[in-house]
């Protein structure tokens, strides 16, 4: 277990928030981890819990109490924080070498994304598709996935599903690429997205690295299409959404022709149908049917760097164990 890891298991007994001395001392009383005689462990754990919130890892938050001191909290305690959150700019990305991984190893990086996210998803392999379907290349999206609105009420849940079933489920699409380095292949890329997206409640292109003089154009892109726009890093969890997706209504036209044509997009719906349609009191054991057909995420950054290193995906230097 990494420095990082201890911080984070150590973060789940603190819903309302910890300073660094606290998370060290938890970490230690619980055997997280053993820290070196020549570290001087709170600094080093004050400084990782930072760098959480410097690279934009979306686990961890903070906020500063009245003395002007940090808290960090995991994202999920969001709600028991009363003060304005804390939350820089990350620093502009460098261009990496990306020679040694093909384009899908960059695959379960993302679904590890959109896990902390929760949405279930699942990549389409093209050559799957019926060899009746040409032009495939701008039908079908790389990787589909499902957001189920979850309301804590349970009386709440069951009216809200039996009167409004359509808005339950959150569709997304989503085609990834490694590169996009000028401006010719942005184009192509986003009308791509465009074609391969426009039918999901939200579109997103995604890419591993995009050239530094790209961003206006993405923007103007995003505003006039409404396809998203994702940055995804080597650390999953430190991805950007750089320019959010415009919502649209579902075309069930180009669901119906995509279904006929490949069958993990068919098996896909057929799975989501399943939950949307369950009875409350086997709806867990349903949507775990939709969870075991969907690629899996990487459980841990240990995981993620040993991934990165096998695929030959470059990691940022401070992303390194320590």
């Amino acid at each position: 277990m990494t420095i990082k890891e201890a911080i984070l298991k150590s973060l789940e007994h603190f819903p309302q928030g910890a300073k660094a001395a606290d998370v060290y001392s938890d970490i230690v009383k619980h055997g997280y981890y053993t820290f070196d005689k020549g570290l001087t462990p709170i600094a080093t754990v004050n400084a990782l819990m930072w760098d959480f919130i410097k690279k934009g890892d979306n686990r961890v938050i903070r906020s500063k109490d009245a003395k002007g001191v940090y808290n960090y909290y995991l994202a999920k305690y969001k709600e028991n924080i009363e003060v304005i959150l804390d939350s820089p700019q990350p620093p502009k990305e460098k261009a990496k070498s990306l020679k040694t991984f093909v384009e899908r190893d960059l695959h379960r990086l993302f679904v590890t994304f959109l896990h902390g996210q929760d949405i279930l998803s699942k990549t389409i392999f093209h050559e799957t598709s019926s060899k009746k379907e040409e032009h495939k290349k701008w039908i079908h999206p790389d990787i589909i996935g499902a957001h189920f609105v979850e309301h804590t009420n349970k009386s709440c849940q069951s009216f809200f599903k039996a009167t409004n079933r359509q808005k339950t489920v959150e569709i997304y699409s989503y085609e990834l690429k490694k590169s996009i380095s000028s401006d010719y292949e942005l184009k192509m890329c986003y009308f791509q997205a465009v074609s391969n997206s426009s039918w999901a409640n939200y579109g997103f292109l995604v890419s591993f690295y995009f050239g530094d003089n790209l961003h206006e154009e993405l923007e103007r892109l995003n505003e006039s299409f409404g396809i998203g726009i994702i940055l995804l890093k080597p650390n999953p969890h430190e991805s950007k959404v750089l320019f959010p997706a415009k919502r649209h209504e579902l075309d069930f036209k180009t669901i119906n022709k995509l279904c006929i044509a490949n069958s993990d997009f068919s098996s896909f719906f057929e799975q989501i149908e399943k939950v949307m349609t369950a009875d409350p009191k086997f709806a867990k054991d349903v949507k775990k049917g939709l969870s075991d057909l969907c690629d899996k995420p990487i459980k841990n950054d240990s995981e993620i760097i040993a991934y990165c290193n096998e695929k030959g995906i470059p990691l940022d230097e401070e992303q390194e164990e320590i």
